[in-house]
């Protein structure tokens, strides 16, 4: 059983998600649970917050415990001068489940939350049952260039314009017409600027105090001018015995779906599914197929056990090129991220 007797935090309608809060070492963490079975972690990605899933918790929660928490630095959770890492966040969501009463999860993982993700079942393979990773950071080097620029300590000052007055609403607006021209004329998936609503929208909220900062640090701590400086494939073949899911969107202009190959290369045994017609927000393009692959996924895999002698075997082996999967552009990809000098070694 996933779930160790009663859940200490219920919302108030079984499908429909509001914030609730929880004070852990003295930070306020904001999180959403509805629904009533197999629990769901859904981790955000950066700069973003709960709010992002709510096409999809409805649906989910019909089956599913959802837990949605806004990621420390974000949403409505507290923005202190903090540990931003990936390692730093997998402690935070450790720390979440026991607080709300969880023992282990499926973990669902979105860009800089997909990474998180990753490190949760590396750091805490205990409490992770399933692992579905969507767009997520840490299966490359390669990113958007206004992340790279944003990153740098001098350039990425400028975000801080993002709190003048009036920047946070006129950003709302310009994301508002840009929504309606697209959902009037079609022109959408097919075009660079497919994610611009969802960056826009995301801008917006670093117009609040505090969230700019955050944001750099959670941004540095990940990425610098080169481009991604974390990564999950060194460590994915301890992933064996682990169903993992990856999903990506075929336009994803933020993190190219090129990546979604290394990582099903890397990962043994891993099920990926591309949406044609998606960029980097999958389950906000399609929610109604998004829900779909999910539940299918879950449906026809069954929960890993943790084997601590297992786990000792394979990190004292440690990774097999034969392991890897798929085409030699991939595999020397994934080969790559074995020797490159600087990477999240945690």
């Amino acid at each position: 059983m996933s779930r160790p007797g009663k859940p200490l935090l219920r919302s108030v309608s079984r499908t429909e998600s509001q914030l609730t809060f929880r004070r852990i070492h003295g930070y306020r963490r904001a999180v959403r649970v509805c629904g009533d079975g197999p629990p769901l972690l859904l981790i955000h990605g950066i700069g973003d917050n709960s709010e992002t899933w709510l096409d999809v918790i409805p649906r989910l929660a019909t089956k599913y415990t959802v837990i949605a928490p806004d990621l420390l630095g974000h949403g409505a959770s507290d923005k202190p001068r903090a540990d931003y890492s990936v390692g730093g966040y997998a402690n935070g969501m450790r720390d979440l489940l026991s607080v709300l009463g969880y023992e282990r999860v499926t973990v669902i993982g979105h860009s800089l939350g997909g990474g998180v993700a990753a490190q949760l079942a590396y750091q805490f393979p205990e409490v992770v049952e399933r692992l579905i990773l969507v767009c997520p950071a840490g299966a490359g080097p390669e990113v958007h260039p206004l992340l790279r620029f944003a990153s740098a300590p001098v350039l990425g000052s400028a975000l801080v314009a993002l709190q003048l007055p009036g920047v946070g609403p006129f950003l709302d607006g310009l994301r508002m017409q840009l929504k309606t021209f697209y959902e009037t004329t079609g022109f959408t998936t097919a075009t660079i600027l497919h994610d611009a609503v969802d960056v826009l929208r995301v801008l917006a909220d670093q117009a609040e105090s505090g969230g700019q900062q955050a944001f750099q640090r959670v941004l540095r701590a990940a990425a610098d001018w080169r481009g991604q400086a974390i990564t999950f494939l060194d460590r994915s073949y301890l992933l064996q015995g682990v169903p993992v899911q990856i999903i990506w969107g075929r336009n994803d202009r933020i993190i190219p779906s090129k990546h979604a190959r290394f990582a099903h290369a890397a990962i043994p045994g891993s099920r990926l599914d591309m949406f044609e017609d998606s960029g980097h927000f999958p389950f906000r393009d399609d929610p109604a197929r998004f829900v779909r692959v999910v539940d299918e996924f879950l449906e026809t895999t069954n929960p890993s056990e943790y084997d601590q002698q297992r786990w000792r075997q394979n990190l004292t082996r440690g990774f097999a090129p034969s392991s890897i999967s798929g085409s030699h552009t991939s595999r020397m990809a994934v080969l790559d991220a074995m020797v490159a000098g600087e990477r999240s070694a945690t």
